[in-house]
């Protein structure tokens, strides 16, 4: 394929579905509205219709409504005080109780391994990125959190969540109270291959010119001296949240 800058790019024949994904920003602070029922499972029906592996929909979320519930959260999160103030605050699972209630039913085995849980992981996400989507096209704003799973047996512990059942990100929704910049990400050539994975060398050069385009706009928004390698080096230097597998399996997923 041709190649494909970092820069900002202006499509032909752009479509408003396109314009709302280019328009994406993580929002993290919030004016405190509250996302009208109706308007929240207006979303939600949308976002029921992404794909979902033999329609198993094996996938949930919690909106947590009390407030001392999410002062809890927003500690479990590490202080992430848009978890209380956003709004709306969802709990994304992965969820096979569904399937284990029905297997009880029909005195079956509803077997669980690696793939199921694969499976989990997937349809949650694909709905999540969904609903994100929708309610941004409705004028709300979003933040998926990912420091839910920081200590995931007292999120399964404050939610009272049954077994079968696997919180694996948060989701903010609200109204912007701030309009970030919009981050750049990886040029299209570095994650878009035609028929073979490219060498190493080729990549490394890919990393490196994006490397310098984010070090211009780290240096736009006052961090002048940050670079995105050295971030991605701290972040995988040491392994992270090594008690999600505990816990899965304590809820119930088989990860072998």
């Amino acid at each position: 394929m041709t190649g494909s800058s970092v820069r900002e790019r202006t499509i032909p024949g752009m479509n408003p579905t396109l314009d709302q994904m280019h328009a994406h920003r993580s929002i993290r602070a919030y004016t405190g509205e509250v996302m009208p029922d109706e308007d929240l499972k207006t979303a939600f029906e949308a976002a029921q219709y992404a794909a979902t592996s033999a329609n198993i929909q094996a996938y949930s979320a919690i909106r947590v409504t009390d407030p001392d519930t999410l002062q809890q959260l927003v500690t479990l999160t590490g202080e992430q005080k848009k978890v209380a103030q956003c709004g709306t605050f969802l709990v994304i699972c992965g969820d096979m109780r569904r399937h284990h209630l029905l297997a009880e039913c029909a005195d079956c085995e509803c077997t669980e391994n690696l793939e199921s849980f694969l499976l989990c992981v997937v349809d949650a996400s694909l709905f999540a990125q969904n609903l994100a989507l929708a309610v941004e096209s409705m004028g709300w704003g979003t933040c998926f959190i990912g420091g839910l799973r920081n200590d995931l047996a007292a999120v399964g512990q404050l939610l009272e969540l049954p077994q079968g059942v696997y919180p694996l990100f948060g989701l903010c929704i609200g109204r912007a109270d701030e309009e970030p910049w919009k981050r750049p990400r990886l040029p299209v050539d570095a994650v878009l291959f035609d028929d073979r994975y490219p060498d190493d060398d080729a990549m490394l050069d890919m990393m490196k010119s994006y490397d310098e385009h984010m070090a211009t706009y780290y240096e736009k928004r006052g961090a002048s001296g940050r670079r995105w390698i050295g971030q991605m080096e701290q972040f995988f230097a040491k392994p992270r949240r090594t008690g999600d597998r505990t816990f899965y399996e304590s809820q119930g997923a088989s990860l072998e």
